[in-house]
């Protein structure tokens, strides 16, 4: 069997969501390669030659400006959330990604990456659904329509010619610095909130960030990518009771972690987001995180190792071995014995 052929490195890059945690990870292993990058955030870094601006604001900004004479647009930016409100989605990660495209357009760009979601699926897709299957976009979960709605955009661009898109959709990406897939639980079960549905058999597809960033650096610098949407995933499935059982581990509770049936941990999850609403303070407990973590079936990767050469090498003892080394040298937890 050959090798795959190696992925061109462009010039220039510039991210949106660039201080985000894949937003950042992609502007890591773009400098690595030598590219001078850019990008715009909610919050300037200067240091990653990083500006301010906001992709749900409607019109030309400033930070449009910045991308000029980058030959490659990588859009991250998106809300990563279960219980954010309706219209933020509808306007950062929808229109957001018409914006972006704007931003590529006119600065010269020769290529735009976007990184949509498998939750464009919807969360009980059938078995082994690949880029084929239809995407959701009346499920009524936010996030997930959301993501599959923020592809049209994309697409129309790709089809009218404007300029080369390609779509990846990570599965549930993790590793030092993951929010949803790492801080916010592992704060939950330090304050006794985590538990899980499905009796903690709902199927988790994990996949380490430095194996999306590669999946991306893949699909963004290879020709036969261009106008293909591709799933990405880790090196298997995991029952989420498995993956959540680091996070138990290190804020020191019992392993596994608490489970219910899907019946019981929606009613228990309904509860205690209203109490948490009636008290300002939302969290990702919710009905809509309960669904996604009850899922049955993952999706193909197929076409990303057959187009792409994609191969993801990180397995989940090894990412969350690192994903610890770095909770510990912040603080966040303490060295194991």
């Amino acid at each position: 069997m050959s090798e795959p052929p190696l992925p061109s490195v462009p010039s220039r890059v510039f991210v949106t969501g660039a201080c985000g945690f894949v937003g950042r990870a992609v502007l890591s292993r773009y400098r690595e390669l030598g590219a001078e990058v850019r990008g715009v955030d909610l919050r300037p870094d200067p240091e990653w030659n990083v500006v301010a601006g906001d992709l749900g604001e409607e019109g030309p900004a400033p930070w449009m400006e910045h991308a000029a004479g980058c030959d490659l647009v990588v859009h991250t930016a998106a809300v990563v959330s279960n219980v954010a409100p309706p219209e933020l989605y509808r306007r950062v990660t929808v229109g957001g990604a018409r914006r972006a495209l704007d931003a590529a357009i006119a600065g010269g760009a020769r290529r735009f990456v976007h990184v949509s979601s498998v939750g464009a699926y919807g969360w009980h897709r059938p078995p082994d659904a690949d880029e084929r299957t239809p995407i959701t976009v009346l499920s009524g979960n936010a996030y997930q329509d959301s993501k599959a709605a923020s592809e049209h955009p994309v697409l129309a661009a790709h089809a009218a010619g404007e300029i080369p898109c390609t779509i990846v959709r990570p599965a549930d990406i993790y590793g030092p610095g993951s929010r949803p897939w790492v801080l916010i639980p592992l704060e939950m079960m330090k304050r006794g909130l985590f538990f899980l549905p499905a009796h903690g058999q709902g199927l988790f597809s994990p996949i380490y960030i430095d194996d999306l960033v590669e999946g991306i650096v893949r699909a963004a610098g290879l020709p036969a990518a261009e106008g293909h949407i591709f799933n990405l995933l880790g090196p298997s499935a995991v029952p989420a009771a498995e993956f959540f059982s680091y996070h138990a581990r290190w804020a020191g509770r019992r392993v596994p972690p608490r489970s219910f049936s899907t019946p019981t941990a929606l009613r228990i999850a309904g509860f205690v987001s209203r109490l948490a609403r009636l008290a300002g303070r939302p969290l990702e407990v919710s009905r809509e995180t309960m669904l996604m973590l009850s899922k049955q079936h993952t999706v193909s990767d197929e076409k990303a190792r057959r187009l792409l050469g994609y191969a993801p090498r990180v397995d989940l003892a090894e990412g969350m071995r690192r994903t610890e080394a770095w909770l510990v040298a912040r603080g966040l937890i303490q060295a194991r014995g």
